[in-house]
């Protein structure tokens, strides 16, 4: 996580209260890109040893509603967490070891949110999953 995040403050201009169990959640976000929910509640329990499942729940919910994390869930996986939020990125998934990387849009501001018919639906987010073997799977496998 960047040092100079203020992690009560992000909380605070969105409206929710700090509190303990959703700071730790924030930051282990922060510093866990694309970790899902066993991985954040791990993280969260370093610090507060005692905090529930349901807690750590409740804070990706009420931080996922609020727009500080986004969760993502490639086909086949568990719901994932980043704090990376706003600009429309992508995700690319290794087929083999479940790696996960952020891919910004191809060319220009986000050119996947004009789609050819959008069906009258106004369009602010698109997801693309790239799937393929990440450098460290397909320098393993037999030659």
């Amino acid at each position: 996580m960047a040092a100079d995040v203020d992690l009560p403050g992000l909380l605070r201009d969105a409206g929710l209260r700090v509190t303990r169990p959703r700071l730790e959640v924030l930051a282990a976000v922060h510093a866990h890109p694309h970790a899902d929910t066993g991985s954040i509640l791990r993280a969260v329990r370093g610090p507060l040893p005692a905090v529930s499942h349901q807690a750590v729940y409740d804070s990706l919910h009420a931080l996922t509603q609020a727009r500080l994390v986004r969760a993502f869930q490639p086909a086949g996986s568990v719901a994932r967490y980043e704090a990376r939020v706003g600009d429309n990125h992508h995700h690319v998934v290794c087929r083999t070891c479940g790696a996960v990387a952020d891919v910004d849009c191809a060319v220009g501001e986000a050119p996947c949110l004009s789609a050819a018919d959008d069906h009258g639906f106004a369009i602010d987010e698109a997801e693309v999953v790239y799937w393929g073997t990440c450098p460290d799977c397909a320098a393993a496998r037999p030659a």
